[in-house]
């Protein structure tokens, strides 16, 4: 081969895939073996390529078992297939991606604060199940993934907080040559899902790295995938890892998980995740939406001759009464009290010399208006007068009655009781960074935000105020500072979700003496849904102060607890339905 020859051959190398290049698929009338499928645990990915007969692959596809979502992919004749099942199947709005392993280039640097694994235990096993519910996909079972860990067929990766040893991250890859001898000798990615509380970026990409190196590894020739056509920001990562589209189609049931995909924009689309979820359960049980007003949350559930109007969690089964005593925290405090349940020490804001008077009592107060949400106006910790004096103005600007609150520290612990039974647990951590080594508080600070919003559809980013100014202060540093790398920064005190904080579930965790105590609130305050907020040393011991508790709380936040399922199961008893996932 001449010089001039083999410069036009490595162009032609270099090119995106071409036509001719996607030609090597192989077709549907190909003889690589008869209908070749793999159990995925979330669902069947059924290879279109290896079926000979359209109507046959269209039964198959049918043949979906209870709570799962096979897929069909490599399809070349999909209008076909879909022509023998119009009334069960849809072409899914998906775009197929491939990298060409021949033109990956791989990146030297390395992840901090996280690694990334093979799944090795069954611990992994059970993190990974309760980190795909949490993201609202099918989960593939923890004893599945356990089962198939030596699979040649199935792997399993997990990103690995080195802090801590939680899961972060998990990916799902399979091999194509061991699953029906792939002549193309491919293989794909699914089932990518990362954790939308996790501190550190790249952990996507960190995943997707894993499986395209290990695949690489073992002599394979291309890497696929499969995304939904709007999730810009995956694309984005796949565009720029040297991932390009293929005309790859994949077909799948009409059921009540692919519901959203199929059946076009609906008006609740534009509901927030807290009203979303239990929109989408309400629909799952085929109970009628009519949406009120999407911006606020209101929405009404309709069954038979039952309407009921929600706005989120609130619904018209709290009365006004109810709902105006957790509205007002001197009221709650109070009536809690009363009722022999723990409280901190309280008092209402008269003058400053009153509250520094207090302050010199207790030594530490929180400082917040009397009504509000989303972790408006409160400080904590406040210790000197200077900045008590700062606090009340910032609750005043929230609200004209200021409460003083004696501070105790522990852990933030929300229960949510629904029909005075409790239906989960979490530990709510205040926002913190950490530290590259490169970058200042202010820009990591502002990093987390971007990555907060993200992943909670823009409810959760850390304010750029005076109280995380006060924060980054007591803790040694300044707005401009650069963070050692590795390092660990608090930047708020309060650890509400909208002000950038996290949020753990506990529910196994949970001592039988805190659960009774919020059932307790729950009946004293006489509210059929509430989110209790404790204060408590450990989630597993007894010991616990009541700070507050809301009329309206964020069922979203506790996945995989079945939130939304015990809300519609009050509202509408006759729809009562358990779900296998396992």
């Amino acid at each position: 081969m001449s010089m001039k020859e083999r410069f036009h051959h490595r162009l032609e190398r270099s090119r995106a895939p071409s036509v001719k290049n996607w030609d090597r698929q192989p077709r549907a009338d190909q003889s690589l073996g008869q209908s070749a499928t793999v159990d995925c645990g979330w669902g069947r990915l059924l290879f279109g390529q290896t079926f000979t007969d359209p109507k046959v692959l269209a039964n198959a596809l049918q043949d979906e078992r209870a709570g799962k979502r096979d897929v069909a992919l490599y399809l070349s004749d999909p209008h076909v297939v879909l022509s023998y099942a119009p009334q069960d199947l849809f072409l899914d709005p998906s775009h197929t991606f491939r990298l060409w392993f021949e033109r990956y280039q791989s990146c030297q640097r390395r992840p901090k604060g996280f690694h990334v694994r093979l799944l090795n235990s069954l611990a992994d096993a059970e993190a990974i199940q309760r980190l795909y519910i949490s993201r609202r996909m099918v989960p593939p079972g923890a004893d599945f993934i356990w089962e198939n860990r030596t699979s040649k067929v199935l792997s399993y990766w997990v990103a690995e907080d080195e802090q801590d040893g939680v899961i972060l991250g998990v990916v799902n890859g399979v091999d194509h040559g061991a699953a029906f001898d792939d002549p193309e000798n491919g293989a794909s990615l699914w089932a990518l899902a990362v954790d939308p509380q996790a501190p550190y970026p790249g952990i996507g990409e960190t995943l997707v790295r894993q499986v395209i190196e290990y695949y690489l590894a073992r002599g394979r020739a291309f890497l696929d995938l499969s995304v939904i056509h709007d999730n810009l920001n995956a694309i984005r990562l796949y565009r720029k890892l040297g991932f390009q589209r293929v005309p790859a189609f994949a077909l799948k049931n009409k059921n009540a998980f692919n519901e959203p995909l199929f059946i076009g924009r609906q008006p609740e689309a534009n509901l927030n995740p807290y009203a979303s979820i239990i929109v989408n359960e309400a629909r799952r049980r085929g109970i009628g939406i009519e949406v009120i007003d999407a911006e606020a949350g209101y929405f009404a559930l309709i069954l038979g001759g039952r309407r009921i109007v929600c706005r989120e969690s609130l619904s018209e089964l709290t009365s006004a009464v109810a709902m105006s005593r957790c509205d007002d925290k001197a009221i709650t405090h109070r009536l809690l009290k009363r009722a022999g349940l723990r409280v901190p020490e309280q008092a209402r804001y008269e003058a400053l010399d009153q509250a520094e008077a207090f302050l010199s009592k207790l030594g530490s107060l929180v400082v917040k208006p009397a009504r509000g949400e989303q972790g408006a106006g409160i400080s904590v910790d406040v210790r000197d007068a200077k900045t008590l004096e700062h606090a009340v103005a910032a609750a005043r600007r929230v609200c004209d009655v200021v409460i003083l609150e004696e501070f105790v520290a522990g852990d933030d612990l929300r229960i949510v009781v629904i029909d005075f039974q409790v239906v989960a647990a979490a530990i709510r951590r205040a926002a913190h960074v950490v530290g590259t080594g490169q970058h200042s508080i202010r820009d990591l600070i502002q990093a987390q935000s971007r990555r907060r919003r993200a992943a909670t559809g823009g409810e959760s980013s850390i304010p750029m105020d005076a109280e995380t100014e006060r924060c980054v202060r007591h803790f040694g540093h300044e707005m401009n500072d650069i963070l050692p790398e590795g390092e660990y920064l608090q930047v708020r005190k309060t650890a509400n979700l909208h002000t950038g904080g996290t949020i753990h579930d506990v529910t196994a965790e949970l001592h039988p003496k805190l659960a009774e105590a919020a059932c307790a609130a729950s009946r004293v305050l006489d509210i059929p849904v509430t989110g209790l907020d404790f204060i408590v040393p450990a989630v597993g011991e007894p010991d616990y102060v009541i700070i507050e508790a809301n009329e309206r709380p964020g069922l979203a936040n506790h996945e995989p607890q079945p939130t939304a399922e015990r809300f519609v199961d009050l509202l509408f008893p006759q729809t009562v339905f358990r779900e296998d996932y396992s």
